[in-house]
C-alpha cells in the first residue's frame, strides 16, 4: 500500500556548496531512496492482480498496463503539486489551501494508516522472499516476520542517516532485476504450466476492471517526492522542484518498466499463482535463471529493498506523529510525549505506536502480504483523491480549463479505483480507520483553538530538529 518521503536527511551543506558532482550525488541519494517504496511494491502487486484474475495469465498484461497507466495519471498530479508547493506538503497542503484547514486531516489520516500498512506488508513480503529462498522457514512465517519487524523498528532508534544506503539497495534490486529479465527473455531456465487463455463465458473487460484496483498497491509511495523535498533545506525552490520532478520521472520509468517487463515475462514463461512457500516474483526469477547465484541475489536484494521500504515508513510515520505533537513549529495536536526524541532525533514513543500497530496486522494476516494488499490501496487513494480535487479547484480558480478537466478526470479514475476496492468488503476497514483518525485529529485541533499552520504539518514532519 504505499507513502510522503520515507527517508530523513543527513546534515548537508548550503546551496552554494552543493554544485556539480555533489549535487548529482545528492539527487541520487534522494531520488533512489524516496522511490524505494514504490519499487518494492513490484514484489507483490503483480501477484495481487493475478490472484484477483483467478490466475488468468491472458489478462495479466492488460491489467498491469492499466495499473501503470493510472500510476502515470497520479504522478502527473504530484508533478503539479511539486510545482505549487516546492517546500513540501503534498496533498495535505493542497487540501488545506483549497478547501480550508479542516480538510488537511483527511490526507493526514490516510497517511497514518498507509504507513502502518506499508510497514506490515513490506515486512511480510520480505519474510515471504526469505521463505522462497529457504522453504524450511515456512512453518515460522509469523515469528520470522515479527523478528524482522523488531529488527527494523530497533534500527530506527539510531536515527535517519540511511538515505544513501536505501538508495544503494534500490539500485541493486533494479540492476539484479534487469539481469533476471535479460536471461529470462533470451535463455530461460524453464517454463511453468499455467495456461494463458481466458475461459469461455468470461468477460475479459469486466475481469480487468475488477482486478486492477487490487494491484494499485503499486501506486503507494507516488506521493513521496512531493513531501520529501522538504528535506532539501540546502536547496532553493527551483532546485527542489527539479529534484522532486526528476524523482517522479525516475519513479514512473523504473516502476512502470519493471512492472511491464516482469508481467510480460510471467506470461511468456507461464508463471501462475505460486505455492504457499513461494511468491510469483520468486517463481519468475527461478524460471528465468534457475536456482543459481542470480536467483539468490534477486531474492536477497528484493528482501533488503522491502525492509528498506518498511524502515522508511518507520521513520516517516513517527515523524508525522512527532510533528503533530507540536515540534518544528507545527501546531500541537497530539500529546507531547509522542514528540519526545532520543539523542538521534528519533521520536521513540511514536516508533512504539507504529511497531505495535504493524505487529497486530502482521499477526492478523498470518504474515501473508497478499492478505494485506486488499487493504493497502484504500487509505492512500483517499489522499490521492483529495489532492486531485484540490488541484482541480486551483485550476478552475486560475481559469485553466484544460488542466481542470484533466485533473477532474484523474480524480474520477481514482474515485472509481477506490470504490471498486471498497466493494470487496474488508477494505472498508482501511477507510474507517482513515476517517476515524482524521476525525480524532480534527477534534483535538478544534479543542486546541484551531491553531494556524496545520496545512504544513507534512513538511514539518520531514524537517529534522
Amino acid at each position: 500500500m504505499s507513502t510522503p518521503g520515507r527517508i530523513r536527511p543527513v546534515s548537508v551543506p548550503p546551496l552554494a556548496a552543493v554544485r556539480g558532482p555533489r549535487r548529482s550525488v545528492l539527487f541520487f541519494a534522494f531520488a533512489f531512496a524516496v522511490i524505494a517504496d514504490p519499487v518494492s511494491s513490484v514484489a507483490y502487486a503483480i501477484e495481487a492482480a493475478l490472484r484477483a484474475l483467478d490466475g488468468d495469465l491472458a489478462l495479466l498484461l492488460p491489467t498491469m498496463s492499466l495499473v501503470v497507466g493510472l500510476v502515470v495519471v497520479v504522478t502527473a498530479n504530484y508533478w503539479q503539486l511539486v510545482r505549487r508547493f516546492p517546500k513540501g506538503g503534498g496533498a495535505a497542503a493542497a487540501a488545506g489551501r483549497a478547501f480550508g484547514p479542516r480538510w488537511t486531516f483527511l490526507p493526514i489520516g490516510a497517511l497514518v494508516v498507509d504507513f502502518v500498512l506499508t510497514i506490515g506488508i513490506s515486512i511480510s513480503a520480505a519474510a515471504s522472499a526469505a521463505i522462497a529462498l529457504f522453504p524450511e522457514l515456512s512453518s515460522a512465517r509469523v515469528p520470522l516476520a515479527l523478528a524482522l519487524l523488531v529488527l527494523v523498528g530497533g534500527l530506527t532508534w539510531f536515527g535517519h542517516g540511511g538515505r544513501l544506503l536505501f538508495a544503494v539497495m534500490t539500485v541493486l534490486f533494479v540492476a539484479v532485476s534487469v539481469g533476471v529479465l535479460i536471461l529470462g527473455f533470451v535463455s530461460p531456465h524453464e517454463t511453468g504450466h499455467t495456461v494463458s487463455t481466458t475461459g469461455p463465458g468470461h468477460s475479459a473487460m469486466l475481469a480487468v476492471v475488477l482486478a486492477f484496483p487490487v494491484a494499485m498497491a503499486l501506486a503507494t509511495g507516488v506521493e513521496a517526492p512531493s513531501t520529501a523535498i522538504a528535506q532539501l533545506g540546502q536547496l532553493d525552490d527551483t532546485h527542489r522542484r527539479r529534484f522532486g520532478r526528476g524523482t517522479l520521472a525516475l519513479l514512473v520509468v523504473i516502476v512502470g518498466g519493471l512492472t511491464i517487463a516482469l508481467t510480460t515475462l510471467a506470461v511468456q514463461l507461464h508463471i501462475g499463482i505460486p505455492s504457499t512457500d513461494s511468491t510469483q516474483i520468486a517463481d519468475i526469477a527461478h524460471a528465468a535463471t534457475g536456482p543459481g547465484w542470480l536467483y539468490s541475489a534477486f531474492q536477497l536484494t528484493s528482501s533488503l529493498l522491502l525492509l528498506a521500504a518498511a524502515s522508511s515508513s518507520f521513520q516517516a510515520g513517527p515523524g508525522l506523529l512527532k510533528a503533530l505533537a507540536g515540534t518544528a513549529g507545527a501546531p500541537g495536536v497530539l500529546p507531547p510525549f509522542l514528540g519526545r526524541t532520543n539523542k538521534h532525533h528519533t521520536p521513540y514513543w511514536s516508533v512504539v505506536v507504529y511497531l505495535v500497530a504493524a505487529a497486530l496486522i502482521i499477526i492478523a494476516a498470518a504474515g501473508q502480504e497478499q492478505e494485506l494488499v486488499l487493504f493497502y490501496a484504500v487509505a492512500v487513494f483517499v489522499s490521492f483523491l483529495v489532492g486531485l480535487l484540490a488541484m482541480t479547484r486551483f485550476a478552475r480558480t486560475e481559469k485553466k480549463t484544460a488542466l481542470a478537466w484533466v485533473n477532474a478526470l484523474a480524480a474520477a479514475a481514482v474515485a472509481f479505483t477506490l470504490a471498486v476496492n471498497l466493494l470487496r468488503g474488508w477494505p472498508v476497514l482501511s477507510l474507517a480507520a482513515t476517517v476515524l483518525i482524521a476525525a480524532g485529529l480534527y477534534v483535538r485541533w478544534a479543542r486546541a483553538g484551531r491553531p494556524a499552520g496545520i496545512e504544513d504539518v507534512e513538511s514539518h514532519a520531514e524537517t529534522r530538529v
